[in-house]
């Protein structure tokens, strides 16, 4: 009688793991194919068959039709205006909404909570109410129009475009930025201090590297948000050729003229750079992300 080679006390042996083919782990999510399924459904619905409606009707221009629609000099200088008020605003807004962030996050006063329900304020408000509010505002015989040196005027002029680009694009900044402070805590900064540190030297050294994520990431988004502004730049802008004209506002000029081609070339091109931006952006993040983690 033959005697079996297997162990019958032995456990038995695990199947072998099948390696996902589309995802990078398996997903262990209870529901989690209907819910995929469903945001891209979602995702393709909204965002990409819009978009795609869009390359479509540009696709039945010509090329000497498209690039005449892209590069026409008035549409050359809105690109031009739009990309450095946006460039500038955006610093502005960096410094300003990062200030904001630490002081609502780092100190308790009076009114705190106020000041951090306004900055959600242009979340809420129209962006024409907006931009209508701050032409009132800024006008030579305006609130603050009257203080300003003789000479210097922002509304109706290009400084206006800057303003209405910041006060969009501020949130933005700090609503990334603030969880972030929120999560440091102040511990490492009472142990540089202890160590000998100066103020300057905590900042920079201990408190600013952890928070370069989401301040490139804030500043990127309020960037995108300003290249697109529409509504509080026009009413603000005094919409002069060739000095105060922005791309949205040329996309509407050239549908006034009944020129629908010609306004979705001018619309591809800034979809365009908000792509390019976008992914440029999360190989930013990536780069910046894997280099805290090397230093943990």
């Amino acid at each position: 009688m033959t005697r079996s080679l297997v162990d019958p006390t032995a456990a038995p042996l695990a199947a072998p793991a099948v390696k996902p083919v589309f995802f990078l782990r398996r997903p262990v999510i209870p529901g989690f194919g209907l819910s995929f399924g469903f945001s891209v459904l979602y995702l393709s619905i909204i965002v990409l068959l819009p978009l795609s409606a869009l390359f479509m009707y540009v696709s039945d221009m010509s090329m000497a039709d498209y690039w005449r629609a892209v590069t026409d000099k008035r549409v050359l200088s809105s690109y031009q205006v739009t990309i450095s008020a946006a460039f500038y605003s955006t610093v502005i807004a960096s410094v300003v909404g990062f200030i904001i962030a630490w002081i609502i996050t780092r100190f308790d006063f009076p009114g705190r909570r106020l000041i951090d329900a306004l900055v959600d304020l242009p979340f809420a408000l129209p962006t024409s109410v907006a931009g209508l509010t701050l032409a009132t505002l800024f006008v030579p015989g305006g609130w603050f129009g009257q203080f300003l040196p003789e000479g210097w005027r922002i509304a109706y002029q290009y400084p206006g475009i800057v303003v209405a680009m910041t006060f969009t694009s501020l949130p933005f900044v700090v609503r990334i930025v603030q969880p972030v402070i929120e999560e440091l805590g102040d511990e490492y900064e009472e142990v540089a201090q202890t160590l000998g540190a100066t103020g300057w030297q905590t900042f920079y050294k201990v408190v600013f590297p952890p928070l370069i994520p989401a301040m490139v990431t804030g500043a990127s988004q309020a960037f995108i948000r300003s290249l697109g502004e529409f509504g509080a730049v026009i009413m603000i802008a005094g919409n002069i050729p060739y000095k105060t004209e922005v791309s949205s506002l040329m996309i509407f000029v050239r549908l006034q003229e009944f020129n629908y081609p010609a306004a979705a070339a001018i619309a591809s091109v800034i979809l365009l750079a908000s792509l390019l931006l976008l992914f440029t952006l999360q190989l930013v993040q990536n780069r910046l992300l894997g280099w805290q983690r090397r230093g943990a």
